[in-house]
């Protein structure tokens, strides 16, 4: 049996995670994607694998501090 892809949009439904804040995971290799052509999609595995593990904030360093 083959595993369920999702497009960037159905990630962003099932967790609510912006679509940017997937792309840059993907663009950073925090998690696994498949590309066919010029679409994305994040395996279920991948999805499932965030959610147990907890999605944790990325911590910026340096720069201007958040107002």
């Amino acid at each position: 049996m083959s595993e369920r892809l999702l497009t960037l949009r159905q990630a962003e439904e099932q967790t609510g995670r912006k679509i940017s804040s997937w792309r840059r995971d993907i663009l950073e290799r925090r998690i696994a994607c498949v590309r066919l052509g010029r679409s994305v999609r994040i395996p279920q595995t991948e999805i499932d694998r965030l959610i147990r593990e907890g999605f944790s904030p990325r911590i910026e360093t340096g720069g201007r501090a958040a107002r």
